[in-house]
């Protein structure tokens, strides 16, 4: 599980508030890993990170290794199909044949905290990159596209969750 720290400090003021001063804070926190599972599947269809930053594209070699996994995607000329144009046109960063990474999200939740990751194996190599010259088995570096994290708008929504748990 990839771990991604709250940095905005208003939000950990409360947070920490609101643990302390609930008794039973676990369901509070179990909110707030759906919120966070619902927000990280939404970055694998807008290709962005938590920030907003578009993930770099996938690479010549990526696509082409993708594309010749499935049939009728070449014509006898070596050219793309109709079929495999939709399919070159339609593949986005991260997101591959099962789309194990993309729907693969969960959450764990105590009564102090919230873990958000995926238990796919690519998820860490996929969230901060990697260099072939240090992971022998890949076919190229392999650019960070973060995934995980707390993007302004979802401190926003914990800011709401809280105060709908709070609120009488």
């Amino acid at each position: 599980m990839i771990e991604a720290e709250i940095q905005d400090a208003e939000l950990l003021r409360v947070l920490r508030r609101v643990i302390s001063s609930v008794e039973r804070p676990r369901p509070l926190m179990v909110a707030i890993g759906e919120l966070l599972v619902d927000s990280t599947k939404q970055r694998f269809q807008t290709s962005t990170d938590p920030d907003g930053q578009r993930w770099i594209e996938n690479s010549d070699v990526t696509l082409l290794n993708y594309l010749r996994r499935y049939t009728r995607t070449f014509g006898k000329r070596g050219g793309l199909t109709k079929k495999g144009m939709t399919r070159l046109v339609n593949k986005k960063p991260l997101i591959g044949e099962t789309k194990a990474l993309s729907t693969r999200i969960n959450y764990q939740a105590d009564n102090d905290s919230v873990a958000v990751g995926s238990p796919e194996v690519q998820a860490a190599m996929m969230h901060f990159g990697g260099k072939k010259s240090k992971f022998k088995n890949l076919w190229g570096d392999i650019p960070a596209r973060p995934f995980l994290g707390i993007s302004d708008s979802d401190a926003g929504s914990i800011l709401d969750t809280v105060a709908d748990f709070l609120a009488p």
